[in-house]
């Protein structure tokens, strides 16, 4: 493995959070908390793993990939694109102001900061796979 794999193990860390994610709401809307919260916590453990590769990648790689083609793919893109970044910007100030509540067992709270949190996370979370998608595997880099 090298720091070249790097996108698809994040794409695939972000598709783990979505479904974490997602069994998780399903959970605590059917009443099961002991699942809500292990859903959560490995969606959490998931999500760090991913900025942590993030992070890696970026230190790493010099050259930046570009969404070399046009049209409404392109548009498509630079949106999900503009609306990931601040939103995934956003998202980590969010769980800490979702999950301390919860684990001091404030839940109104954790529940009020969830309502707004998981939304976000959510779509950061899948746009984040639909970038990978977009760059990698559906308009890949046209080679010089």
């Amino acid at each position: 493995m090298n720091v070249q794999d790097l996108p698809l193990i994040n794409a695939t860390l972000n598709a783990l959070a979505t479904f974490f994610i997602v069994v998780g709401l399903c959970a605590i809307k059917m009443g099961n908390k002991g699942l809500h919260k292990k859903c959560m916590f490995s969606a959490i453990l998931v999500s760090a793993a991913f900025l942590t590769c993030y992070l890696i990648y970026h230190f790493n790689v010099v050259a930046v990939t570009k969404f070399a083609h046009s049209g409404w793919p392109k548009a498509v893109y630079f949106f999900i694109l503009l609306t990931h970044i601040p939103l995934a910007i956003l998202v980590l100030p969010l769980l800490v102001k979702t999950v301390l509540p919860a684990i001091r067992g404030e839940y109104e709270t954790h529940k009020r900061w969830a309502k707004i949190t998981a939304p976000v996370w959510l779509y950061v979370s899948v746009t984040g796979v639909l970038v990978y998608l977009m760059l990698y595997v559906w308009y890949p880099p046209v080679s010089a």
